[in-house]
């Protein structure tokens, strides 16, 4: 009896939105405005979101690096001033490596020989913006990157300077395009390398390409590119997450050991770890979810005016339609129940249009920006959930109004 009434009800329910087409549309596109502006904003949250976790992801939560810095400037009694550190040097980074052992734990030493190398092939060449680096063979294991091709560098090559090299995956676009990279000779100021192995494609991290580039054994590159004041990175991989904060401080006062800091000096180097990077984005993309909350609230208010200003209207038109029901014994109960279902289904129907367009512009969004996409469940559900409010706001008080009209009073208005 109940499904059949409620069936009744929907059938009559779609009957008054027939007859009130434009204004249904009208209810139904500013309700999905406002949701569309929701879904589309968590959308991209949702991408950027998912795009740095995978990003650092590979890098994993328990490497860390010596670097430099690690903030620029400090604050010291009021006056904020520049603290100057002194790079890293090889020296420093080889008596780090020879001293620090660390249980379950991976040191690498690299440094950016050049970013504007030319590197040829053949009698191709590239433009000059390649990146050179000078690696050990745990860089490539410790900065989360595989190789898809060929393999990484092992112990020999570094210990006996080799004369081969990485590339990054554009090459296989590029210079070594429609050839099988692995073996061919790449020329790099002069020197001959052989490519051992292709990296996996990075993509670009904040507008820098992660797949120009070559890595080259390290004392080849210290060799080739004899700048003055070579900074060196020095990165840690820890294999048991769960000693990562005890690994962090024994490589502080290794550290300070090579340097001879006295125990009243602070550190004058910086140790970030990838957990930190990825922490910190993630900070500034609350911002978005708070700026979406606002969203969705205003969405609620502007919504919930323009369906109850409808359903209202609607109340009004339908007076005489009303009191015909109440004489022939309707109770209040059912009228009421006939409005907010109407309410419910233009309410709901908006929030499903709103909710196709904010997946379709998130998505256009998304891969504009070459973030990975995936599906916003949490932003449906929102989504479902406030176009369900906004019906039960606007749909309670008409309904209200509709099931408290006097059916002689009804049946008399014209």
């Amino acid at each position: 009896m109940m499904l059949k009434l409620f069936k009744e009800n929907i059938r009559i329910a779609f009957g008054s939105i027939k007859t009130q087409i434009l204004r249904t549309i009208l209810t139904v596109l500013i309700i999905a405005i406002g949701i569309t502006a929701l879904v589309g904003i968590l959308t991209v949250v949702t991408a950027l979101e998912n795009t740095v976790s995978t990003n650092f992801a590979s890098m994993g939560a328990n490497t860390f690096n010596i670097n430099q810095y690690e903030n620029t400037v400090r604050n010291r009694g009021g006056n904020e001033r520049e603290v100057i550190n002194p790079i890293i040097s090889y020296p420093e980074a080889v008596a780090f490596k020879n001293k620090y052992k660390y249980p379950f734990t991976e040191t690498s030493l690299s440094f950016t020989a050049t970013s504007k190398a030319e590197v040829k092939y053949l009698d191709t060449k590239t433009d000059p913006e390649i990146k050179i680096v000078g690696v050990d063979e745990h860089f490539i294991n410790n900065s989360g990157l595989e190789t898809t091709l060929g393999r990484s560098f092992n112990q020999f090559d570094i210990e006996n300077n080799t004369y081969s090299c990485v590339v990054g995956s554009d090459f296989e676009k590029g210079l070594l395009k429609d050839v099988n990279p692995i073996d061919k000779i790449i020329s790099i100021r002069g020197a001959r390398f052989k490519v051992i192995g292709v990296l996996k494609e990075k993509g670009s991290t904040f507008g820098n390409s992660q797949d120009l580039r070559v890595l080259i054994p390290i004392q080849v590159a210290r060799s080739l590119f004899t700048a003055p004041n070579i900074n060196y990175t020095i990165s840690v991989m820890v294999s048991k997450k769960e000693l990562l904060d005890q690994a962090i401080d024994n490589a502080t006062s290794t550290m300070r050991k090579v340097r001879k800091l006295s125990p009243v000096r602070e550190n004058n180097f910086g140790i970030g770890r990838s957990d930190d990077l990825i922490n910190r984005i993630l900070g500034i993309t609350q911002y978005l979810d708070w700026a979406a909350a606002v969203i969705s609230i205003i969405t609620i208010l502007g919504s919930s005016i323009a369906l109850m200003n409808i359903m209202i209207v609607s109340v009004t038109e339908r007076t005489r339609e009303i009191g015909v029901r109440k004489a022939l014994g309707a109770k209040r109960s059912t009228v009421a129940f006939q409005f907010f279902i109407e309410t419910l289904l233009i309410g709901q129907i908006g929030g499903l249009v709103g909710i196709m367009l904010g997946i379709l512009i998130g998505f256009g969004i998304a891969t504009a920006m070459k973030f990975t996409f995936v599906i916003p469940w949490l932003a449906i559900i929102i989504a479902f959930g406030t176009s369900f409010m906004v019906a039960i706001v606007s749909g309670l008080y008409p309904a209200i109004k509709a099931s408290k009209l006097d059916p002689i009073e009804a049946l008399r208005y014209e």
